[in-house]
């Protein structure tokens, strides 16, 4: 009778020690969780500000876009877009192996979609091309480059000047034209 007693004690004591064991071993993670929660939403409140970013992203056909940026300002009105500073965006084309690289002094990027407005001092090059703007409209959905405002494009041919300059990414169709169609786009040959 005794044993039984002291087996259904044990037991007991046993069940009430694992029962405060595990009450307070869940009660202080939940107290660091939550401190660490708070701090969390305390930084993100404070500030929009993130420094020294990078995204990487693909689509469907496995073209990969990397844009990085030293600082990026989180759009309150819309937390998906980013507003940069001093960006470096590079496309690399899987179906035929080459790269397109973007400088700007700025930069709108969209989380979501991966379009991107660049802007201010652009400067793209891919093959032996290079386009300076001031306004740069990437779509990576539809594979388009839309570049405009003092589009100056260099080749080691000609220097041409015009209003747009649209390059597909995918094709490398490119078309230069001017919005007004009285004017003329300005070819100079380097040879």
């Amino acid at each position: 009778m005794w044993k039984k007693k002291y087996k259904l004690l044990l037991g007991l004591f046993i069940f009430i020690f694992i029962f405060i064991f595990i009450f307070y071993f869940f009660k202080k993670e939940e107290i660091e969780q939550s401190v660490n929660d708070k701090k969390i939403e305390e930084n993100f409140s404070n500030s929009n500000i993130i420094k020294d970013i990078k995204y990487v992203s693909k689509d469907l056909k496995n073209n990969k876009y990397i844009i990085e940026a030293r600082e990026g300002e989180i759009d309150l009105n819309n937390s998906n877009v980013i507003f940069l500073k001093d960006v470096t965006a590079v496309i690399n084309m899987t179906k035929n192996d080459e790269e397109i690289t973007i400088v700007s002094d700025f930069g709108k990027y969209n989380t979501v979609s991966f379009d991107t407005i660049f802007s201010k001092n652009i400067i793209v090059n891919y093959l032996d091309n290079k386009i300076t703007s001031d306004y740069l409209d990437f779509s990576m959905q539809k594979n388009l480059l839309i570049i405009s405002k003092n589009v100056v494009y260099t080749n080691p041919d000609n220097i041409l000047k015009a209003d747009v300059v649209e390059l597909d990414t995918i094709t490398r169709d490119t078309k230069i034209f001017m919005h007004n169609t009285k004017k003329k786009v300005n070819i100079e040959s380097r040879n």
